[in-house]
């Protein structure tokens, strides 16, 4: 398990349906782009698939919070680049940062913090992670030094890259 990476990375292209008259994306496809971005790295990476859990154990995740800055715009059909990484997580929760890039990642687009809650759909409560799940959170766990999401985004907006 320790050959799995700590950053997951990929690349998509911005939508004419996901922008705003100003053909930029449109804030709230942000979240969009950022979440099914991490479900596919998910697949891609660690071989996890969210919805396939949800059919067969009855157990997923759902978001408990998102917290996003918008520091650049994305324009109509660019191609950025989205990475992610586990920040911290927990017996029943996870926290995730998912940035967005352009497409030579010197330009930082938006940064987000989202944190998910094992769920068991059939029971509809909060459910704690197997021990494997725990052993592969524990191998890929890649923390920032930042303490907040403010002084997080902040060192974002000063970097020059």
């Amino acid at each position: 398990m320790n050959d799995l990476p700590k950053i997951l990375e990929s690349t998509t292209k911005i939508r004419f349906q996901d922008c705003d008259p100003f053909n930029h994306l449109n804030n709230a496809s942000y979240i969009n782009y950022l979440i099914n971005a991490r479900e596919d790295q998910l697949i891609k990476y660690y071989n996890i698939d969210i919805y396939k859990m949800a059919r067969e154990l009855g157990k997923s995740w759902v978001v408990g919070s998102n917290q996003i800055t918008y520091i650049k715009p994305a324009f109509l059909m660019e191609e950025v680049i989205i990475d992610s990484q586990l920040l911290e997580f927990s017996a029943s929760s996870l926290k995730v940062e998912i940035r967005m890039w352009n497409h030579s990642k010197t330009e930082i687009k938006a940064v987000m913090w989202s944190s998910f809650v094992h769920f068991n759909l059939l029971k509809q409560t909060r459910e704690e992670h197997s021990e494997s799940l725990m052993n592969m959170f524990e191998s890929v766990v890649n923390p920032v030094e930042s303490r907040n999401f403010e002084e997080r985004t902040m060192s974002f907006r000063k970097m020059r890259v």
